[in-house]
């Protein structure tokens, strides 16, 4: 683990043997291998403290969920107090911005509240609901820079060490340079390069070590021309590739939407060990809804719009009046009811594309309830630990 202070660097070549060499250069060692500008964006700096003294209480928390004392099988549990059943749909919800509405976790699980599941939500605050109060957390790779869709902590989940990673369910904005074939922001729900790379090296380093527990809001890998051109397809494979090599239990729960690449990469069919599960309400396809409608059914909604009576009765007044203003009035109309239909066939598509489809054709273990989340996730923890449950 690499714990850096404000004035510490990791260098290969000294400023002044760099600039003897004819090399490029910068101010000083930090601007070099500094963590703020170098070590923290590219992710080799996986901790920053402020001082020495910061330093050593983050590497003591590190080892508190990580260190193995020679002679036991994983690190030491957590005598937590915090009860297996408590209902993580009654926590206070955090809001990270004054946009957002929720008050309570639950009500990001709400129908009344939340409508096919698609409002924005902060991903931090459900993952602080789920944990046990009394343990903390300890964030990881925090600035790394391209990566903030993927959340990667260390907590305790009924006294057990966990690797918790959480997919950010809202966007992130985007600072800096940014190439025109980009991203304007970091879509939620999204896998990005980095974070794809983040979440393959938390499956990595918790190998052999302690469970991961993944809750995802998940729509697939961002497929941008700037996302194909910084390795998305290898970074991608790398999850993959972690899954199917990772040695210990993978709990992935679906706490909203499951599409795109995502069944790919957290398939159960890569690793016994993973269990797939969801939450009653979400949503498992290939592709989602919206993009569904738009591309897959492009005809059927082309079909639907032609089929309108609101349509059919605005090219009627173009062929009586042959005017700009019934020119225009198609067109307003046509673009109307296209919106309208699309949302129509979206919403049948994901109907059908239920998660209690996806637990049919084997692509899901179970589905629970958001009031048992909490304790149904400690006990697989449990049961694949060969423990008993408090």
């Amino acid at each position: 683990v690499l714990i850096m202070t404000p004035r510490s660097s990791m260098v290969l070549t000294g400023r002044a043997a760099l600039a003897a060499s004819g090399s490029v250069s910068a101010e000083d060692e930090v601007a070099i291998g500094g963590h703020e500008r170098i070590m923290g964006p590219n992710g080799q700096g996986q901790y920053f403290a402020s001082d020495l003294k910061e330093a050593f209480r983050i590497l003591y928390e590190h080892y508190s969920y990580t260190y193995v004392v020679p002679g036991e099988q994983r690190p030491r549990e957590l005598d937590t107090t915090d009860p297996a059943d408590r209902r993580v749909t009654e926590a206070p919800y955090q809001k990270s911005s004054d946009a957002e509405t929720f008050e309570r976790v639950g009500e990001i699980f709400d129908d009344a509240t939340n409508p096919g599941r698609k409002k924005p939500f902060s991903m931090r605050a459900l993952m602080s609901a789920v944990i046990d109060q009394d343990g903390g957390f300890l964030e990881r790779w925090k600035n790394q820079v391209g990566a903030e869709t993927a959340i990667v902590w260390d907590a305790h989940l009924g006294g057990q060490p966990v690797c918790l990673i959480g997919i950010e369910s809202q966007n992130v904005p985007r600072y800096g340079y940014r190439p025109l074939d980009g991203p304007a922001e970091w879509n939620g729900g999204t896998l990005f390069p980095q974070s794809s790379r983040k979440v393959s090296r938390a499956l990595n380093s918790a190998s052999g070590n302690r469970p991961v527990v993944i809750l995802a809001n998940l729509s697939g890998f961002d497929g941008s021309p700037e996302s194909m051109r910084k390795f998305q397809l290898e970074y991608g494979a790398e999850i993959a590739r972690a899954v199917v090599n990772f040695k210990g239990p993978i709990l992935f729960l679906v706490v909203s939407r499951y599409h795109g690449g995502a069944y790919v990469v957290f398939s159960r069919e890569l690793n016994p060990s993973l269990r797939a599960l969801a939450l009653e309400g979400s949503y498992a396809s290939v592709i989602g809804g919206g993009p569904a409608a738009k591309v897959v059914f492009g005809r059927e909604v082309r079909g639907r719009v032609q089929a309108d009576p609101r349509v059919k009765q605005a090219l009627e007044q173009l062929r009586e009046e042959r005017s700009p203003v019934a020119r225009e009035r198609l067109g307003r109309v046509s673009q109307d009811v296209l919106l309208e239909k699309q949302a129509e066939v979206a919403q049948e598509f994901d109907a059908v594309h239920s998660v209690e489809r996806a637990l049919k054709v084997g692509s899901l273990e179970r589905i629970l309830p958001a009031v048992d989340m909490r304790q149904f996730l400690i006990n697989s923890l449990c049961e694949a630990l060969g423990r008993a449950a408090e």
